[in-house]
Formats: structure tokens, sequence, C-alpha cells
């Protein structure tokens, strides 16, 4: 450890290395109960700061973060700050400005006027306590008002994007004036950071002068020529290392102009990715190249450095922690009560004009950007600098729950253009056989089809689902995508499959949108279409071995419908299908699936009934009751065949039976087969990872399924109920 804390570059690799690693393992923890990344990432700065590591062992972070690397950590964190900064940019569509309408125009407005003037008289107040004697109150006013004013553009984006609600009534009015607000805030910024520079009037009057004309070749020289650069990746052209390079210069460029200006290098990064055209495929290109480095890699690291500048033990009194609160109730009624009452001004209702306050009062990431300035330039004291970053996190981490609890999805769903709409139910007496397959990889989708043709028959026309869900993420080439409604890219691990049923001649209508949760989302779009199926592909997972795990478990619990997962080992046709058979009710789900396929796609089945050696012979008799009850149905053009066989591992024996030329295996998901379902996968499940051909592991849905078959099956064998339970 000596040896690596002695060396710069070792001490900096290390220093990534925790940082990235704690970042990534929050944000897996927190995106589960609804958390942007932006959370975990500010969490993680804070914890390896002196307000938890540097509480519970100084050591370590003196080792870990010394602060004779505090100068080369905050050089790199204001590198990929920078680079975000254009990200921003990029993301920010100048049309989201233009024509705007009565009700943008109110809300926009208000939700900068009113926190501002809130932070400016607060600061009159504030600055006796919490500022340095030398700080003038000018600047320090002005920069508590820009500071109260802030909505973090990138997390509402994100926020909605993963909510599908970018198209929505009250997403696209949020998004609007979030867009203002970023645009109006970074040019006040810009404003109070040229002041407290400025050397008298003579400075500030340069500085204004500079920064005009700055701004009028951005527009009148680099904009057109970004357009030309744009209309070319536009035309399908690629986007070599050249177009990176230019583009790449012209940021360096701008931001080490306005740094010379006196405006801060942050804004000349901003400005240039704005005046980049979002029209062609050059801003997306360019977002994709350089977000997952800056995002994954070099911003944790800013949060890490801003962590290390958050001190929770400044607040050391009942007096600080009141006028922390009391700041967290001003940014709050600023922000979030301005815009709600502006926008019930123009007309919406209190609940849409609630959720307008709630996302225009997300901070996150630019309120540590702007607060981060704020103690660089000597403005803000540590303690202030705190209790700001305090109320950033607050404020960030209750928008998800609050626009839950006051706009729930299914109010937002109504709007939403790319919400699966319920499908009616058709007036037949025998309504067709609904599938929904729900598909994560592309390898699983072929043998989806394969099956769902098999269980649907003709009679499914139109009734089998492809599902896509699309896993959000932090790219701001995905927030553009969403926001012009492209889904292009998103949809290919459908391509496999569709291509598959075009081939059988089977109809099936793709569905694919943004989930940031999936195992509801897949129960919500099975209800929809009153799915009488919900099949999963199975992939082996990363962490553990156990397939009824992680989402599958979470849809098993939730969903309307009879659950398979398809182990898919090469699925090309049915003929032959084995049953083991035991008597469960899922074995009952089992046996139902495999009566479907022999009578549409005319498989022979074979039910293989597995008991204890030494058992009653008589009691196979009550299982080949149940299989004769469920394929009694006429019609049927498989054979189907009843089998013994005495095992004390039932798995065992059917393995051994699924070697001898089966093409499928269905069997039900209980204990009795080791497949019970689990919430960690830390368990092997022999059946499926020995299994030398595809298996399908059925769950049948509900008690009352479950009694209701049991009383149907009692009625016309006795000992029916006995033998389930046994």
């Amino acid at each position: 450890m000596h040896a690596i804390t002695h060396n710069p570059l070792t001490l900096l690799i290390l220093q990534m290395t925790v940082v990235v690693a704690l970042s990534r393992l929050l944000g897996a923890l927190l995106r589960r109960i609804g958390q942007p990344m932006v959370i975990a990432e500010i969490t993680a700065g804070i914890l390896l700061g002196p307000s938890l590591l540097g509480w519970l062992s100084p050591g370590v972070m003196d080792a870990v973060f010394p602060k004779t690397s505090m100068p080369v950590l905050g050089m790199v964190a204001q590198v990929g700050l920078v680079l975000f900064m254009f990200l921003i940019g990029l993301e920010l569509d100048p049309k989201l400005l233009k024509n705007r309408g009565h009700a943008s125009v109110v809300i926009s407005h208000t939700s900068i006027v009113v926190p501002f003037a809130l932070g400016a008289l607060a600061s009159s107040w504030l600055r006796s306590r919490l500022s340095e004697p030398d700080v003038p109150f000018s600047s320090f006013a002005l920069f508590m008002g820009v500071a109260m004013s802030i909505t973090a553009f990138p997390v509402l984006a994100r926020i909605l994007a993963e909510r599908r609600l970018l198209r929505s009534k009250v997403g696209a009015l949020a998004i609007t004036c979030a867009a203002v607000d970023d645009v109006t805030a970074w040019c006040l910024l810009a404003f109070v950071v040229s002041t407290v520079r400025a050397t008298g009037l003579d400075g500030a009057v340069r500085t204004t002068v500079l920064a005009l004309g700055y701004i009028a070749v951005m527009l009148l020289v680099v904009r057109p020529f970004l357009a030309r650069l744009g209309a070319r990746v536009g035309s399908r052209q690629p986007v070599n290392q050249n177009v990176v390079a230019i583009s790449l210069l012209l940021l360096l460029v701008s931001s080490m102009v306005t740094e010379a200006i006196g405006i801060h290098a942050l804004f000349g990064a901003f400005v240039l990715g704005a005046a980049i055209p979002k029209d062609g495929g050059l801003a997306e290109a360019l977002a994709h190249k350089l977000e997952d480095v800056v995002v994954v890699l070099l911003l944790p690291l800013f949060f890490a450095y801003s962590g290390l500048r958050t001190q929770v033990g400044l607040l050391s009194s009942p007096q600080h922690w009141g006028i922390c609160a009391l700041l967290i109730l001003l940014a709050c009624l600023g922000k979030f009560g301005g815009s709600a009452i502006a926008a019930r001004f123009t007309g919406l209702g209190w609940r849409e004009s609630s959720a307008i306050g709630i996302l225009m009062n997300t901070r996150g990431l630019m309120e540590l950007v702007v607060l981060n300035l704020g103690l660089d330039l000597g403005v803000i004291s540590p303690t202030l600098f705190t209790m700001m970053v305090l109320m950033a996190l607050f404020t960030t981490f209750i928008t998800t729950p609050l626009l839950q609890h006051i706009y729930p999805f299914e109010l937002f769903a109504k709007e939403v253009a790319d919400t699966p709409e319920a499908t009616p139910v058709p007036a037949t007496q025998t309504p067709p056989f609904t599938v929904v397959m729900c598909v994560a990889d592309d390898r699983t989708g072929p043998g989806m089809v394969t099956l769902g043709h098999a269980l649907g028959g003709p009679e499914a026309a139109e009734r089998l689902y492809a599902l896509h869900l699309i896993n959000p993420d932090d790219r701001a080439s995905f927030v553009l995508r969403q926001e012009r409604g492209d889904t292009t890219g998103d949809g290919e691990p459908l391509a496999p499959l569709l291509a598959r049923a075009a081939s059988l001649s089977v109809p099936v209508k793709p569905l694919s949108f943004v989930s940031g949760e999936p195992a509801v989302d897949i129960c919500r779009v099975a209800e929809a279409k009153h799915a009488d199926l919900l099949l999963l592909g199975w992939r082996k997972p990363l962490i553990g071995k156990a397939a009824l795990s992680g989402t599958v478990y979470e849809v098993m619990k939730r969903a309307p419908a009879d659950v398979a997962v398809l182990v898919d080992r090469g699925l090309t046709r049915i003929r032959r299908v084995l049953v083991p058979f035991l008597g469960s009710a899922h074995d009952r789900a089992a046996l139902r699936l495999a009566q479907r396929v022999t009578h549409i796609a005319g498989a022979d089945v074979t039910v293989l009934h597995v008991v204890a050696k030494g058992r009653d012979g008589g009691k196979p008799l009550g299982a080949k009751a149940r299989m004769e009850e469920v394929f009694r149905e006429p019609g049927a053009s498989g054979q189907v065949t009843f089998e013994v066989v005495e095992h004390d591992v039932p798995s065992e024996a059917a393995l051994a039976e699924a070697a001898r030329g089966y093409d499928l295996v269905i069997v039900g998901a209980g204990a009795e087969w080791g497949l019970s379902e689990r919430l960690f996968g830390l368990q092997a499940e022999r059946m499926i990872h020995a299994c030398p051909i595809s298996l399908l592991v059925v769950r049948q849905h509900g008690e009352a399924r479950v009694a209701a078959t049991r009383a149907s099956l009692a009625a016309i064998v006795p000992a029916a109920g006995e033998q389930a339970s046994s």
C-alpha cells in the first residue's frame, strides 16, 4: 500500500478504481428503488470523503485520497466535467426553445424568477452567518439566486425516458421548461462568474464585450460549419476519426476561449454541444463515442472530488442543521411551488401541475457543478457548500417517489403513444390462445416463435406478441433517440424472431419500449393483452446458476397468467414431447400445454409418471386418470403415451428419458424437480443444466386456478385431491 500511494500514477488508478466500483455498486442498489444513477454517484462521493470514510477510518482516507493528490484528481475531474458539459449541450435540442406555447413560457420563467428571488433574499441573512466578510454581497446574492434556480436537465430527461413520458403532455412540457431553465441558468451563471472574476468596471465591460463576440462567432461561423459537417454525417457517411478530431478540437478551443474571457471553460463546452445540429447523425454519433468513458469513468471522479470537499461534520450545531433544513425548504418552495402554481395558472389540473413542480425541482449533477464553481471562486464557504450539496441530493432523491405517488404510471400511460393498449377479447366460445413472448436475447427468439406457433396454431393469428424491453441507460444518445421517438437499433433482438415467424408464415406483433421495471411492465403487457401464457427466454446468469431467479422470479410472483421459461437448445421443430409428471398444479399446467401441442402441431406426447421404488402400484392410476382428463378432447393428431417409472430422484429419471430422441421437455416448476423459483440464483438447477434438449419450465398462475383445477378433477377422479397433495 505504501508503494502504491507514493506513485502518483498508481495512486490515481487506485482512486479511479475505488470510485467507479462504489458508484456502480450503489447504482445497482438504488436502481431497484427507482433512483437515477446520479444519486448513487453523489452518494459514493460523499461516502468516500470526510463525512464517512474520513470519520470511520481517517488513515484509510489519507492513504487513498491524500491531500497531495487532490490537484491531480481535481484536474482529471475538471476534464471529465468539460466533456460531460459538451454531452449536455448535445442533449439540448434548440427546437425545444422555439415556438414554445404559453404554458411553457409562463412555467419556465416563473421557475427561474421565484427561486432566484428567494435565494437572493435569503442571502442577506445567510451572508453574515456562512460567508467570508470579503465576499461582495452582490456576488453572494447573485450566486445564491442561480444555485436555487437550477433544474437538472439531464437527470430530468433520463427520468422521463425511463418512465416513457418524453412524449406525454406533462413530460413534453417539463422537458421544454427544463431546457429553457438550463440555458437561462447557464447564462446567468456565466454573468455571475464574470462579475466575480472581474476587477473593476473596466474588467466587467471587457468580459461582457468578449462574451458577446464569442457568442456571435459561435452562431455566425461555427454553427453553419457544424451544420455542413452534420449534413455529411446525415447522408450516411460514417463518423470517422477526422470528424471526431475536428469536433474535439473545436470543443477544446471553445472551452479555452471562454476560460480566457473569464466565464469558465464549462460554458464553452456547453455552448459548442448545443450548437451542433440535432437533425443529422453527428450529435448522436459524437455522444455515442464519448459518453461511456465520460459517464462511467471520468464523471464519477468529479463526484468523488465534490464528496471530498463535502464535510457533513461542519454542520456541528442544531443551528447549522436548521439552516440546512431551511435551505431545502426554500429550494422546494421556490422551484416546486413556483412551477406548480404557474402550471395551474396556465389551466393544468392540480395533479398535472404538481407533477410539473416535482420534475422541475430535480437538481442533481447541475447543482453540484454550480456549487463547485462557487466554492472554487470563494463565493461560498465549505459549510454552505455542504448544506447545498445535501439540498441537491434531497431534491433529486424525492423526485421519483413523489412523482409515482402524485402522478402514477397508470395516469401517464393514457397519454403515451408506446404504451401497449388493451386488446379486446374476441366474443367467441373458444377464444384464441394468446402468448406474449418476452425477448431479451436475440438467440432465444427463433425457439420462442417455434413454440408459440405450436401452441397457438392458425386460430392464434395476431395473438402472438413479441415483447422487447429497452433497458434505460445514462447515455446522451439514448435520450436523443427517445426525444425523437426513434428506437432504431433498440428492436434488433426481435429480428431473428420475426425472421423465423416469416418463414413459418406466423403473424407476430412486435412490442418494444423503454422499461426501468421489466418485471412490472411484462405483467402489465400480459394483462393488457389478456395473455394465456407468458413465455420467457433463459440466459445463463452472470452470477449464480438458477434460471427461476431475478426478473423471472418477479414475473412469476406478479404475472396474471401462466409463466413458462424456455431453455432453448436449438428448438426448430416439435414432433416428440416429454412431460415428466408427479401430480402438482404446475405439472398439470405442463400437461395442458402438451395437450395444445398435440392437438395443434400433431406432436407425440409421452407422459412420464415417476414413482418411488416400492410404491403402491395402484397410485399411478390416479395420475393416468388426470392425464386422460386433460387429453380427452377429440381431434388430436398426435399419439399420447403414459409411462410409469420407479426412481428415488424424479429429475434423474426425467433426464434419462429425455435423452431418447425427444424435441422438447415440458416440466412443471416445483421443488420436486429442483425447480423452485428463488429471489437469488445461488442454487444450481440440475434439471436445466443437464437436460440434453430444449426444456420448457411451466408455473401455473394463482391459487384460485389451482383450487378450481383440483375441484374439477376431484369430481371425476375421487382421489385426485389426495394424490395431488401427496
